[in-house]
C-alpha cells in the first residue's frame, strides 16, 4: 500500500475526513471528529499510527517488527505501522479496527447515524 492509496482507504469510511491540525505534512484521518489514524504521508517509510485494543497491541508487536509503540501517542492504546511491511489485508483489517474502536466510544445517536451499532 502507497500513500495514495492509504488517504484512499481510510477516506472510505463513514463520516472520515482528512484534517492537519499539527501543520500540512501529517495528515489525521478523523471520524465524528476524533481521531483513527495519523500519517505523514511522505515520509519514507511510510508509517500510520493506528489505534488498538491494548492486549492485540502488545501481541501485535511481539509478533511484527513493522508494528511499534505509537510513536508520541498513548503507548497502550496506539501502534506505529510502518506500511510496506505488512501485508496490504492485514494494514486494511488494522485500519478498519482503528476506525471501529473510536466509532464504539462515541454516542450512541452518532454510532446510528454511522451504521455501526
Amino acid at each position: 500500500m502507497d500513500a495514495d492509496e492509504l488517504k484512499a482507504f481510510c477516506l472510505e469510511f463513514n463520516d472520515a475526513t482528512e484534517e492537519f491540525p499539527f501543520g500540512e505534512d501529517v495528515s489525521v484521518f478523523k471520524v465524528a471528529g476524533k481521531m483513527f489514524a495519523l500519517s505523514s504521508l511522505d515520509a519514507k517509510p511510510l508509517k500510520v499510527n493506528l489505534k488498538c485494543d491494548p492486549d492485540l497491541a502488545v501481541q501485535l508487536r511481539t509478533d511484527h517488527s513493522a508494528v511499534a509503540p505509537g510513536w508520541h501517542m498513548n503507548k497502550r492504546h496506539w501502534n506505529t505501522v510502518t506500511v510496506e511491511e505488512l501485508p496490504t489485508e492485514m494494514l486494511r483489517e488494522l485500519i478498519e479496527d482503528s476506525y471501529d474502536l473510536v466509532v464504539a466510544r462515541l454516542p450512541k445517536a452518532v454510532r446510528l447515524r454511522l451504521d455501526r451499532p
